[in-house]
């Protein structure tokens, strides 16, 4: 049997603007692979993504909008001439090895911590500590306390969004991703336990949201709805202020309601990361995020989480989402789509060298080889 031909993963796609070869995504991976002032990436960064271009789409790494964004030790940037120069180098890699690459733009709001800005405490909606780990040059350490943001600061994130994604044309990406997600900068908007604001960002749904959707019109603007994307929805570690309400779900159904008034090239729903058997969001556990919101948006679905080949298929198979995205599968297999196609087994990860700035565990991860018929 042809086993390439019968998986829905493996059938090609249109996205937005793309012709994707098939539906395997290699999910955003934040690696620390930066390890310089200019927060650039390198030849190993392009050595890396190189590897992994018959994903049928490449998400990159997390990439920081703006110098005030930064809350993660090593990651590269989107914001000056050297990264857009470094990026450069790595879409044109990854182009001529015949892939398709978008960048993920990034910024942390709460979740950083002062060591990344000499004391000062990170931004966000408000003064609420979101209760988890900043990953510091020095190694993890609690969050603290953030300050609430200012509405000229909001402004100029908003410009910052807008830049990166300029920027990232520039730099030959094939499009962006918004991380509107998981516990970052817009999710702390969102959460009505880290968003105490009583101005126009905060209060109702629309209000929380109004942050967000700033930023959606003005990427929009500046590169154009086929080429921008964007991750949100419910799903978080359910931890410190993350932890689902009644509001929850309903503020998700909204903000990818409203999603469907853009035309994106995709929206990526992470499915449950949590046992979500005691909380609202009982019904998001196993394919009931999939199932829920493929009620909701019209567009094309990326999945995400905990996701082999079989269920990928399956998920496809059912018109439940489009595509999925694999993160740490392809830590381990940078040719996922060839293990994929003859159900091989999966390399394991050296999970010692995930992050830290050298080739090992990075780039030094054997391809599959095929045993002939």
């Amino acid at each position: 049997m042809n086993i390439e031909s019968n998986q829905p993963l493996l059938q090609p796609v249109r996205l937005g603007d793309l012709d994707l070869p098939n539906r395997v995504v290699m999910a955003s991976l934040t690696r620390m692979r930066a390890a310089n002032p200019e927060l650039a990436p390198t030849a190993l960064h392009a050595e890396y993504y190189v590897q992994r271009a018959s994903a049928g789409l490449i998400i990159s790494e997390g990439v920081f909008v703006s110098p005030e964004a930064v809350g993660w030790a090593d990651v590269p940037g989107l914001w000056s001439d050297a990264q857009v120069r470094g990026w450069r180098v790595v879409t044109d890699a990854v182009h001529h090895a015949g892939g398709r690459i978008v960048a993920q733009l990034w910024h942390t709001g709460s979740i950083g911590h002062p060591d990344f800005d000499a004391g000062k405490a990170p931004p966000s909606a408000s003064a609420v500590n979101p209760e988890q780990q900043s990953v510091t040059a020095a190694g993890r350490k609690d969050t603290v306390v953030p300050r609430p943001m200012e509405k000229d600061e909001i402004r100029r994130t908003v410009a910052d969004f807008g830049r990166a994604a300029r920027n990232a044309i520039a730099a030959g990406f094939d499009g962006v991703q918004i991380q509107g997600g998981y516990h970052y900068l817009f999710n702390q908007f969102l959460n009505v336990r880290t968003n105490l604001r009583t101005d126009e960002y905060g209060g109702s749904t629309e209000n929380r949201a109004r942050f967000l959707f700033e930023v959606v019109e003005t990427v929009v603007e500046a590169v154009g709805a086929q080429r921008t994307g964007i991750k949100t929805g419910p799903a978080t570690s359910e931890t410190g202020a993350f932890v689902s309400n009644d509001e929850t779900l309903a503020t998700s159904e909204y903000v990818i309601g409203r999603l469907n008034d853009f035309d994106l090239s995709h929206l990526l729903l992470m499915g449950a990361m949590a046992d979500l058997s005691a909380t609202p969001l009982a019904a998001m556990a196993g394919d009931g995020m999939f199932r829920h919101f493929r009620e909701i948006y019209r567009g094309n679905i990326i999945a995400n989480v905990d996701i082999d080949r079989a269920r990928g298929n399956r998920l496809i198979e059912a018109g439940l989402v489009d595509m999925v995205a694999f993160g740490r599968p392809f830590i381990g297999n940078p040719d996922l789509p060839a293990r994929f196609a003859a159900d091989a087994p999966l390399a394991e990860v050296n999970w010692p060298k995930v992050y830290g700035p050298t080739a090992e565990g990075y780039t030094d991860y054997p391809e599959f080889q095929a045993v002939p018929a």
